[in-house]
């Protein structure tokens, strides 16, 4: 059986597409993505502006015909950020059932971290130890502390690259007191987190797919070889590759961007943002070890498909 799981997130939509075996395990049979910034010029206004709005409808109906070309049996699909919190959100999955017959699902930010831990717990080999995960968005993006077998907090914010991107536009390259400015407003509202971490201490922050993916792939190209990273659905980063890479991102224009090996052009923009997020949760929680999980809210959904939850 072929199941296909469509993730209609703030940047990006993106298909999975796999086969299950008989013993329950499966493989991918294929997966892409379709840049759609679904927040450009409304996300903070609390919608999706036209232009965005047809061209996320474009996407899902070019995942929709992908899904038929593959045969999938069973289609799944999630709206995340920008759709839930937008007025027209509603609007746009009735006019993508319309034109696919697919039902959205709409999701809340709890659920959404949800399907991130599983889908990173079927990547990465967690233990009895207390982590970290985090999940960065466009829209928002995802804390959650957990070890194997649990969840023990979790909690989405309002903090995703493209929505701070257009709350707090930076200059090109960014300037110090612009990275202050960000790191204040996140010092303000990740309290819930930092109180957490103390009732809940970590030994290592997961990074869930995305910008972490991007991360993993510029720091192959600099310092070592993309093979790396090949049929691998967890990798551990060095710090001080991590220090390197941030430390050349502040500094780069988006032209000299577009420039570096592994940074796909859809995440140009939002990597500074990404990397300000993650550099100043290592900074403020002492965190020493990190790694990425290839997996995420996708293949969190196929994890529920196999045991019977969806």
């Amino acid at each position: 059986m072929k199941i296909a799981v469509i993730d209609l997130g703030t940047n990006t939509f993106n298909l999975l597409i796999v086969e299950v075996n008989s013993d329950k395990t499966y493989s991918t049979v294929f997966q892409t993505k379709i840049s759609v910034k679904l927040a450009e010029g409304g996300i903070n206004k609390g919608f999706i502006a036209e232009v965005p709005f047809q061209r996320g409808i474009d996407a899902f109906k070019s995942h929709y015909n992908t899904t038929q070309k593959y045969q999938a049996d069973k289609i799944y699909a999630f709206a995340t950020s920008a759709i839930r919190g937008a007025s027209n959100g509603f609007e746009f999955i009735e006019k993508a059932k319309s034109e696919t017959g697919i039902q959205i699902q709409m999701i809340s930010g709890d659920r959404e971290a949800e399907l991130i831990f599983y889908g990173v717990r079927s990547a990465v080999a967690m233990s009895d130890e207390t982590c970290l995960i985090i999940d960065i968005g466009g829209g928002s993006t995802e804390f959650i502390i957990a070890n194997k077998n649990e969840i023990f907090w979790k909690q989405s914010f309002l903090l995703g690259a493209a929505r701070l991107l257009e709350l707090f536009p930076p200059s090109d390259p960014i300037t110090e007191r612009e990275i202050d400015v960000f790191k204040n407003h996140l010092n303000k509202e990740l309290q819930p987190l930092f109180d957490a971490v103390k009732k809940f201490p970590i030994t290592e922050l997961l990074g869930s797919s995305g910008s972490f993916d991007s991360l993993a792939e510029m720091i192959a190209h600099r310092f070592y070889s993309p093979s790396v990273l090949e049929g691998k659905t967890e990798y551990t980063f060095k710090l001080e590759d991590c220090e390197t890479i941030y430390n050349d991102i502040l500094k780069s224009t988006n032209a000299e961007r577009l420039q570096i090996k592994g940074l796909v052009a859809m995440r140009v923009d939002m990597i500074v943002v990404s990397s300000i997020i993650v550099h100043f949760v290592i900074s403020s929680l002492d965190i020493n070890k990190m790694r990425l999980s290839t997996y995420s809210l996708k293949e969190g959904v196929i994890c529920e498909v196999l045991n019977g939850k969806l």
